[in-house]
C-alpha cells in the first residue's frame, strides 16, 4: 500500500515528457520514504527500475571505498543477470552501469544513501560529474536519482559541486506526510476511531512513514504504543541510534546534546552555545544546518509581528515528533526497559504523560500549520507566515513578562493567534488564557488580531456559544474524517 505524496509522483512523471535525460536530488531523514517514492513512481511509468545503495557505516568495521564498489558491483551484477565485474575505481563502476541502459525503454536508476556510496572516495563527486556528462545525459529516456539522508553531504559535494550547477531537474526535500494522509493507514476503520487514537500515535511517531507502517490498526494507541517504544524489541525503541548514527557517525556527539537540549525548549543558537559551553561560531552554525537539513529541528522564526520583517533571532525547535518523544521518555527508561522492568497499568498512569503528550501534539500541529490555514477563515490572503511566537523579557524583579502563542499565522492584515489544547475537557479559561495573550502580543499598525482554536478532547459548549475564537478546529478535520 502507497500512501501520499500525489504531487512528487505528478511531478516525476511529467519528467518523461522532456525529450532529454534527467537528474533528480532526493534528500531527508532517514525513514521519510525517499527509496519508496521512486520505487514507486518506477513502478507506475518506468519499464526498468536499478536500485543502488550504499554500505551503511559499521561501528565495528570501518567500510571502505573498495567495499562500495564491490557492493555496487554485486549488485549491477544480480540486476542485469550477468557476471560480477572487478571495479577498480567509479569511473569503471558508471561506465558498465551505462552499458546495461537500453535506450528503448525507460529508465529509473537510484543511487540511494549517496553520501556513504561516494564518501570514502573524495574523486567520487567529480567521477559521477563526468559520467553523466560523458554517458548517462545521453539517454533520453532516463531518469538518474541521487539520494540521501545526509543532505549536508549531498549539498556540499553534488548540488554545490560547479560541475552539477544547472544539471538538476529537480530538487526534493521529502518531508512527513500530512495529517491527512496519516490518517489513511488506519483505514478502513479511522471513521469508526475515537480522534485521540490517531493523534497519540501521531503524536509519537510524526507523518514517518516506515513508522507508521509498523502500527497495527487492530490495537489500540495504548498497546501500539507500548508495544513500539517500550519493549527492548520495539522499532521505536531501537530507531533512535540506528538512524542518528548512521546519518552522522564520529561526529553524532553534539548533535545528540543540541537535541537533548531542544526537547526541553527552542533555544537560539546563542542560548544553546551557552549550555553547551563551547563557541558560537562556524562549527555551530553547520551543525545546526545539517540537524535542519536532515528534518530534526526548524529554525524558522517566522515574521516580526511589530515590524513585518523577518525576525533577526531564530529560536530552534525540535521538530521531529519520533525523536522529541524518544529523548523526553523513551531514553531517561532505557535500562529499565532493556532489562524488561519497565511494566504500567495504563499510559495514562505514567508521570506527567498527559503534560508529555500535550507538547507533542502541539509540536505535530505546528509541523503541519499549512493544514490548519484553510480552516481559519482567511480566505484568498496570503500567508506571510505560520510559526510559533514566543517574546519573553524578564522584568526587574526576575519574573518572566512577554507573550508566547503555539502558532502564530500572519497574512498582511491580521494575525491569527492559534491555540493548541489536548485535554479532554476544555472549559471557558481557555478564553481568558487566550485573551491574556492577545493583549501582550504586539503588532504593527493597521494589523487585526484574530483567535482561534485547534483541539484534541472536548470543547464545552459555552465556548463555542461565545463567539470568542474566529475559528475552532477539532482534529478530526485535519485528520480529513
Amino acid at each position: 500500500m502507497f500512501i501520499g505524496r500525489k504531487e512528487y509522483l505528478d511531478d516525476l512523471e511529467s519528467l518523461w515528457r522532456k525529450r532529454t535525460s534527467s537528474i533528480v536530488a532526493c534528500r531527508g531523514r532517514r525513514r521519510i520514504g525517499k527509496s519508496t517514492l521512486f520505487r514507486e513512481f518506477a513502478k507506475r511509468t518506468a519499464d526498468v527500475y536499478m536500485e543502488f545503495e550504499g554500505l551503511a557505516p559499521d561501528g565495528e568495521h570501518e567500510v571502505t571505498n573498495e567495499d562500495q564498489l564491490k557492493e555496487f558491483a554485486a549488485t549491477l551484477a544480480r540486476l542485469t543477470n550477468s557476471p560480477i565485474l572487478s571495479l577498480p575505481t567509479w569511473k569503471d563502476a558508471f561506465f558498465w552501469l551505462d552499458r546495461a541502459i537500453d535506450d528503448s525503454k525507460k529508465t529509473v536508476i537510484l543511487l540511494d544513501e549517496i553520501s556513504w556510496m561516494g564518501g570514502c572516495d573524495p574523486n567520487f563527486p567529480a567521477m559521477l560529474r563526468n559520467a553523466w556528462e560523458s554517458y548517462f545525459h545521453r539517454h533520453e529516456k532516463l531518469v538518474l536519482v541521487v539520494c540521501g539522508s545526509v543532505s549536508a553531504w549531498i549539498k556540499e559535494n553534488i548540488l554545490g559541486n560547479a560541475g552539477f550547477i544547472g544539471r538538476f531537474s529537480r530538487d526534493y526535500i521529502l518531508t512527513e506526510l500530512s495529517l491527512a494522509e496519516c490518517a489513511e493507514f488506519w483505514k478502513p476503520v479511522a471513521a469508526e476511531l475515537n480522534e485521540r487514537e490517531i493523534f497519540d500515535v501521531l503524536s509519537v511517531t510524526g507523518g514517518v512513514p516506515r513508522y507508521l507502517e509498523e502500527v497495527d490498526p487492530g490495537l489500540s494507541a495504548e498497546e501500539n504504543i507500548r508495544r513500539l517504544c517500550f519493549r527492548k524489541e520495539g522499532v521505536l525503541f531501537k530507531d533512535f541510534d540506528a538512524i542518528f548514527n548512521t546519518m552522522f557517525g564520529d561526529n553524532v556527539v553534539v548533535r545528540r546534546r543540541i537535541l537533548g537540549l531542544l526537547a526541553e525548549g527552542p533555544m537560539s543558537g546563542a542560548e544553546i552555545a551557552q549550555r553547551l559551553e563551547i563557541e558560537r561560531n562556524g562549527d555551530l552554525s553547520n551543525r545546526l544546518k545539517e540537524l535542519a537539513e536532515g528534518g530534526f529541528i526548524d529554525p524558522d522564526p517566522g515574521l516580526n509581528p511589530e515590524t513585518g520583517e523577518e525576525a533577526r533571532v531564530s529560536r530552534y525547535r525540535l521538530r521531529d515528533n519520533y525523536t522529541r518523544f524518544y529523548l523526553k521518555y523513551i531514553e531517561p527508561r532505557k535500562g529499565m526497559i532493556m532489562r524488561g522492568s519497565y511494566r504500567f497499568a495504563s499510559l495514562s498512569s505514567l508521570p506527567d504523560w498527559n503534560t508529555v503528550m500535550g507538547l507533542q501534539f502541539e509540536n505535530l500541529i505546528v509541523n503541519n500549520a499549512m493544514d490548519v490555514v484553510p480552516f481559519l477563515g482567511i480566505g484568498n490572503s496570503t500567508v506571510e507566515s505560520a510559526a510559533p511566537y514566543r517574546n519573553v523579557r524578564k522584568d526587574r524583579n526576575g519574573e518572566k513578562k512577554g507573550c508566547q502563542i503555539d502558532l502564530l499565522v500572519q497574512t498582511p492584515r491580521t494575525a491569527y493567534v492559534v491555540e493548541v489544547k489536548r485535554r479532554s475537557e476544555i472549559g471557558p479559561e481557555v478564553e481568558r488564557e487566550v485573551a491574556e495573550r492577545m493583549k501582550r502580543l504586539p503588532l504593527r499598525r493597521g494589523m487585526s488580531k484574530r483567535p482561534a482554536l485547534v483541539y484534541d478532547g472536548h470543547v464545552d459548549p459555552t465556548v463555542e456559544a461565545s463567539g470568542f475564537f474566529a475559528a475552532i478546529v477539532p482534529g478530526r478535520r485535519l485528520l480529513g474524517l
